[in-house]
């Protein structure tokens, strides 16, 4: 078993990073890796490892739902809340059901079972569309019309609808027969009938149990203290939100997943910088959970059953989606404020098929569902194509398609690569820059450049210099730069080249009682520059 975690961890990583120089997806490589490593080919992975594929799969949706609900932002979903219903609705309804026409005109399915395939099929990744839309969030685009929070929640309910209506057809087609109940005054309702209550009781109660547990995350973390860091804050919450998974699945009165996601978003309105540090966490919890995602999906792909049904399963998948799919787009966002390009963007946005497919696609051939070869056949066909497709659309298009606004850093983790200036001479007041530069340079996780503008200084008192930053920054990584010229314009030039976050320099002393705030050169740094300048003084008496 470890064994096959190390190959996991460490080749899917790499060939991850490989697909993403080459301009790929790094899910591409990951589920490449499966495959290879699965036991389709060199059956490398440990048998008990992928018999608890399962278990790591949901422990890995669990992150990237909860990173989801910690990015919705409140007021873009009462924006387009009517938007994001439909969405979560009516694509995946019409998607269903064009590909259970089309099952039954090319497979020679019934219709019960056409529409058990439309269920698997129809049905939108998380993994997939998660990332891509929080990764939009981050850049801006879309952000001003609420396009990337009305995708994420719709995705999110469009599976709760799904999985339901699968659970019943299963059934249906098991037995025989569904189940029903009685009410007072001889009336029977039967499960078909009971299904949009089924859904909304589902809704709802994902809803409570998300603000629920946002409130007791609240209470433990923030109020009562029983945490001390961020990483003592993501355990406790990580395992609250699995925790709603394990029991909807004990108790199917509410989607776990919804839940979850709820959690998120609840946890940004009662208190945001608990959101924030569960944010930063949790994108590093997905760094992990990514791998494993990815590269069990690739290895629980059967590709010993794609051949026969290669073409028309294709077919399938394009009918489902440029017809069913595009249909339910068009009457979701029909009277927005969604130009003709933002609706286009919900083709490549929002198409991709992956965890469930793989989480349930196996299901109904163990049933002993006539067709079920088939429907796991083109279940995988469609996390082969759609998912990296999916991947590699969702930011190839977005600048293309959505307009882009201004990014709000209280709903999303903004990663970028800090760069601070310290501009320094060879005077004792270096060492204070330095030390100052340092501290700022560990809270953020930064690089540093350390700039010297040369003026008389002889080359011993330059080395002297450069020792002193070697030492005072031996855990920072780093750049000595020494130029010649004015000092206040050279400081602005190459913070300017460098694209420096701020400048910290320094500023020599003067007695309390004159009434100098700045020295001549840190005075015409401030004056010349647009980049935030931090001035370090020690002060005479």
């Amino acid at each position: 078993m470890l064994e096959s975690i190390i190959w996991i961890l460490l080749i899917g990583f790499f060939v991850g990073q490989i697909a993403f120089r080459l301009k790929a997806p790094p899910l591409v490589g990951m589920v490449l890796v499966g495959i290879l490593l699965g036991p389709q080919i060199s059956n490398t992975i440990d048998s008990s490892i992928l018999q608890a594929a399962d278990s790591l799969r949901t422990i890995a949706v669990m992150v990237i739902l909860m990173k989801a609900g910690l990015g919705l932002d409140r007021e873009k979903l009462a924006q387009q809340g009517s938007v994001a219903i439909r969405l979560g609705f009516l694509p995946a309804t019409c998607e269903t059901f064009v590909i259970a026409l089309a099952a039954m005109w090319l497979l020679n399915f019934d219709f019960a079972t056409g529409l058990l395939l439309g269920c698997i099929i129809g049905a939108e990744s998380p993994a997939v569309i998660v990332p891509g839309m929080l990764r939009l969030k981050s850049l801006g685009w879309g952000v001003t019309k609420g396009i990337p929070d009305a995708i994420l929640t719709g995705s999110a309910l469009s599976d709760v609808l799904l999985l339901l209506i699968f659970s019943l057809l299963l059934a249906f087609l098991s037995q025989g027969t569904t189940t029903g109940i009685n009410l007072p005054g001889g009336i029977t309702l039967s499960a078909l009938q009971l299904l949009p209550f089924q859904v909304i009781l589902q809704i709802i109660l994902g809803a409570i149990a998300g603000l629920l547990t946002a409130r007791i995350l609240v209470l433990l973390l923030v109020k009562q203290n029983w945490t001390q860091n961020a990483t003592q804050d993501t355990l406790v919450a990580a395992s609250f939100a699995l925790l709603l998974v394990v029991l909807a699945e004990k108790f199917p009165i509410f989607s776990g997943y919804l839940a979850v996601m709820a959690t998120g978003f609840f946890v940004i309105e009662f208190d945001a910088p608990l959101a924030r540090r569960l944010r930063n966490s949790f994108d590093t919890l997905w760094v992990v959970a990514q791998i494993i995602l990815f590269v069990l999906l690739g290895a629980s792909i059967p590709l010993q059953v794609l051949e026969n049904v290669l073409w028309v399963g294709l077919l399938i998948l394009a009918v489902g989606t440029l017809v069913g799919r595009m249909f339910g787009w068009y009457l979701s966002t029909l009277g927005s404020n969604w130009n003709w390009q933002e609706r286009l963007f919900l083709l490549p946005g929002n198409s991709a098929k992956a965890t469930v497919q793989a989480a349930i696609g196996a299901i109904p051939l163990a049933a002993g569902i006539q067709g079920g070869e088939t429907i796991l056949a083109i279940a995988a066909l469609s996390i082969l194509v759609t998912a990296p497709l999916g991947a590699w659309a969702i930011p190839t298009f977005a600048p293309k398609l959505l307009r882009k606004g201004e990014v709000d850093p209280t709903k999303v983790a903004i990663a970028r690569r800090i760069v601070l200036l310290a501009a320094v001479d060879t005077s004792p007041l270096a060492a204070d820059v330095l030390l100052k530069v340092a501290e700022l340079a560990r809270r953020c996780d930064g690089e540093v450049v350390v700039l010297h503008v040369i003026q008389s200084e002889d080359a011993e008192s330059i080395e002297q210099l450069r020792q002193k930053t070697r030492q005072l920054l031996a855990d920072i990584r780093y750049r000595f730069v020494t130029v010649a010229g004015v000092v206040s314009e050279e400081i602005v030039s190459v913070a300017q080249e460098y694209g420096a976050a701020e400048i910290v320099m320094g500023k020599k002393g003067h007695r309390l009682w004159e009434n100098v705030l700045v020295g001549s050169v840190s005075q015409a740094v401030l004056e010349k520059s647009l980049i935030p300048v931090v001035v370090v003084e020690k002060i005479k008496m």
